[in-house]
């Protein structure tokens, strides 16, 4: 086994390495404040590798991104969301009979329960969505007996988080509810409740269907995220799947995570409100003293393209045919793509549109508001919270998570009476 030499204080100290499967090496550091008396200094974890995984590699310089070895580019046009949630969890895709009794299960487990209803209705209906989607979840599991790392769990969390979406968007706006309707995939279950009528046969739009399929299987995962981080963090504790999975929505709802794609209309409507000039805008990302950036370019993980980008241009292409959609933001969208892809101070930059910029357009094409962006996030995602929530409680030497810390506060002081402070 190969190993890195580490010199301090004038000691040499051999530390051991790691190799992954795909040829990334770590330096195991376990034992290090035990050996040395040190411990490393790594502020955000960029360079911690936190936990050993099976489920998601990413490798941000080539633009690749796969689950549990399939590419990303593959699932998105082969299968149904349904299988890539089956994959991340459970390690293999289902084959016909396990697809079949996975979504009779989901279809079972879709209809939540009653008392869910009661407490949206101590919300304020202006309540933002995440906070909703949060305070459910959380309280989700009082309505089930769970036993740990329960499969019943797991598909009452999928399932229901199709319900929980659906039902936030209708409280909101004094809808009243649509329950599931049979022989629906998972994505069109939820354009159904959405959208549907109460009564009546579920009509779906399939390119929408299509498209939303794509945009749940490209956030399933993303390998140690912050939102999937502290689901590890939170049910390394041995605390619920409900309330990790609570907690992961708390993180996911930070702008700098899940509300990536709220932030670009957001910046879409600035440009619209100040007469639309995009150039101007263009010209301000260019300079470095004006503070402002564009919102749904580059990406932290990849320095190349976002292959997930790839695959949504293409689907919000076919929506935006599709639906007819005549909207000055979804125009001006259009036109900083293609400065983005066209100009050569954003291509040497690498600063292409990635995920967040083509679901924004995407959902508001779908008329999904601003606010519950986050959430459609969240639904995707949850199978990948499940996931790592699922090899952590099972990893045979997972313990609770407990990261160091470097003190830099005031020593050692005395306490002075009160009246010579």
């Amino acid at each position: 086994m190969s190993t890195a030499k580490l010199t301090l204080n004038g000691n040499e100290y051999e530390l051991p390495t790691f190799v992954g499967s795909e040829g990334e090496v770590a330096i195991e550091i376990a034992k290090l404040r035990g050996t040395t008396g040190a411990v490393t200094l790594d502020s955000g974890y960029g360079n911690t590798g936190s936990c050993k995984s099976e489920i998601t590699f990413i490798d941000g310089e080539k633009g690749i991104l796969r689950y549990r070895g399939y590419s990303i580019e593959e699932l998105a046009e082969k299968v149904s969301f349904e299988e890539v949630a089956y994959l991340v969890i459970w390690g293999e895709l289902p084959n016909q009979e396990q697809l079949a009794e996975f979504q009779a299960k989901l279809a079972k487990y879709a209809i939540v329960d009653e008392g869910v209803k009661t407490i949206l209705s101590g919300f304020p209906r202006s309540a933002h969505p995440m906070a909703m989607l949060g305070a459910v979840m959380a309280a989700f599991g009082s309505y089930y007996e769970t036993t740990g790392d329960s499969e019943e769990d797991i598909l009452r969390i999928i399932a229901g988080m199709n319900s929980l979406a659906a039902y936030i968007y209708r409280y909101r706006r004094g809808l009243p509810y649509v329950y599931p309707a049979s022989g629906l995939s998972y994505a069109g279950q939820f354009l159904h409740q959405m959208w549907g009528e109460p009564t009546g046969e579920p009509k779906v739009n399939s390119v929408v269907e299509q498209a939303l399929n794509k945009l749940l299987i490209l956030h399933a995962d993303h390998e140690q995220n912050c939102s999937a981080s502290t689901v590890r963090m939170v049910g390394s504790a041995h605390a619920s799947l409900y309330a990790s999975i609570s907690a992961g929505v708390g993180a996911l709802s930070g702008p700098l995570h899940g509300g990536a794609n709220q932030a670009v209309l957001e910046m879409l409507e600035e440009i619209q409100n100040d007469g639309g000039d995009f150039e101007k805008y263009v010209g301000l990302a260019k300079d470095k003293e004006s503070g402002f950036r564009l919102m749904g370019f580059g990406h932290r993980v990849y320095k190349n393209f976002d292959p997930r980008a790839k695959i949504l241009k293409s689907a919000c292409d076919d929506v935006l045919e599709d639906l007819g959609v005549d909207d000055p933001l979804l125009d001006i969208a259009k036109k900083l793509e293609k400065v983005a892809l066209e100009d050569e101070f954003f291509v040497k930059r690498k600063l292409y549109p990635n995920v967040d910029f083509y679901s924004g357009i995407i959902y508001r094409a779908l008329n999904i508001p601003t606010e519950m962006f986050t959430v459609m996030f969240a639904l995707g995602r949850v199978p990948g919270w499940i996931a790592q929530w699922h090899e952590m409680r099972n990893d045979p030497t997972g313990r609770i998570h407990r990261p160091r810390q470097i003190y830099t506060g005031a020593t050692e002081r005395s306490v002075q009476p009160i009246e010579e402070r």
